[in-house]
């Protein structure tokens, strides 16, 4: 396929009422709509002529590549912030935006709901480990970075888990497109992995609230009892991570199947 032939397809996938929604959302995007502003602002000022059609032409243009932009269709079809945050994630290679603003970025609905709570019980967790003395600090010093990393690696399982989710609804919405060979296999292999990641998501959130009480328990132990709970804290903390990552690892790509 040659890259010309790219955007056509692209559009094709969606109904004449999707591709109606998208074309009326480019022209009223705020970005064009304030280059006519500015243009007749400009034009009231100076009375240029020349500024009608420049102004034209460039609101214009911002419209054409709206409209033909993958990711401002996943925007305003299903408000699919994840996949947009992902790529200015990987554009910019700025890994340390925080999982609370990165799970922000994910469409609202029952996963996005789950996450912000584990998140929230790994913030008390961190508020409870700086709040413990110096000597429990000192125990639990390995704890923090591995507590971070299971809220950084939760939030990929859950932009994957959207992902996988958006090729389900692919392949389902164009049931009546001419079967292709493997396609029903296609679809229960993501469906496995929607539901493996939902698993690994739930169990995250019932381990992660039990953490804060555990931190409180190493704070109030001492001498070789404080250092054995801190020491089953981190295996726990060690094997969320390893499933995390694992998951994460062998979720299908963002791109759905061929149809």
């Amino acid at each position: 396929m040659s890259n010309s032939d790219r955007p056509s397809t692209f559009r094709e996938r969606h109904s004449p009422e999707e591709r109606r929604r998208v074309v009326r959302a480019a022209f009223l995007r705020p970005m064009s709509l304030l280059v006519v502003v500015i243009g007749a602002v400009f034009f009231a000022l100076t009375l240029a002529w020349w500024a009608i059609p420049l102004t034209f032409a460039t609101y214009a243009a911002l419209v054409f590549l709206a409209a033909r932009d993958p990711l401002f269709w996943d925007y305003v079809l299903s408000g699919r912030e994840a996949r947009s945050g992902s790529n200015r994630l990987r554009a910019s290679g700025a890994r340390d935006v925080s999982p609370e603003r990165r799970a922000r970025w994910l469409p609202r609905g029952e996963t996005r709901r789950k996450v912000e709570e584990a998140l929230e019980l790994h913030r008390r967790t961190m508020v409870a480990i700086e709040e413990s003395g110096d000597v429990a600090q000192a125990v639990l010093g390995d704890v923090v970075p591995k507590l971070q990393g299971v809220a950084d690696r939760l939030v990929d399982v859950a932009e994957r888990r959207e992902k996988v989710a958006g090729a389900i609804r692919d392949l389902r919405d164009h049931a009546d497109a001419p079967q292709r060979e493997g396609r029903n296999a296609d679809l229960d292999e993501l469906e496995n992995e929607l539901r493996t990641a939902d698993a690994e998501i739930f169990q995250s959130i019932e381990k992660l609230s039990t953490l804060r009480a555990r931190v409180v328990r190493v704070s109030v132990e001492s001498g070789g009892a404080a250092q054995e709970a801190a020491a089953r804290l981190n295996a726990d903390l060690d094997e969320m991570n390893l499933r995390l990552d694992a998951l994460r690892s062998t979720m299908s790509p963002s791109e759905p199947p061929d149809r």
